[in-house]
């Protein structure tokens, strides 16, 4: 009776035993992933403000208060960019510093815009198969 009574108790630890360690598990798997989810939601929102003020360097809408805009969040991004994403950057604000105040070469600018967004992608996608090129930015003319 003894030897009975010792295998039921001895089940009973495995099984509490086995589902306290099994809904930790869960628990820590699920907060993870949560974790993960709030990070590349915060990361896309920031990427996509990023995005709009790189209007400021490209075409019709080259303007100083959105490079300025720019500048300030590009400061900021080094908490959450990647690193693909700070270089792109850097070459961008490379760029602009030698050009001296003159606009940039067209070809480097949109290679560097490009490149910006394409990090942007692998950073949130995990890959892609775009380049550089495949981001193009379009002028929108107002007609009077």
């Amino acid at each position: 009776m003894a030897t009975e009574y010792s295998s039921v108790l001895v089940t009973i630890i495995l099984a509490l035993t086995s589902a306290i360690i099994g809904g930790y598990i869960s628990y820590y798997f699920a907060s993870k992933s949560k974790k993960q989810e709030a990070v590349m939601k915060f990361r896309e929102e920031k990427y996509s403000n990023l995005l709009i003020l790189l209007q400021g360097f490209v075409g019709d809408t080259v303007s100083y208060d959105t490079k300025r805009k720019f500048f300030e969040e590009q400061y900021k991004s080094w908490i959450y960019c990647s690193d693909e994403v700070v270089i792109a950057i850097n070459f961008l604000v490379q760029l602009v510093i030698d050009s001296e105040g003159k606009d940039p070469n067209p070809q480097e600018g949109r290679k560097a815009v490009g490149n910006i967004v394409l990090a942007m992608r692998k950073d949130l996608l995990g890959k892609t198969n775009l380049t550089h090129k495949d981001f193009r930015y379009t002028n929108v003319h107002k007609h009077n």
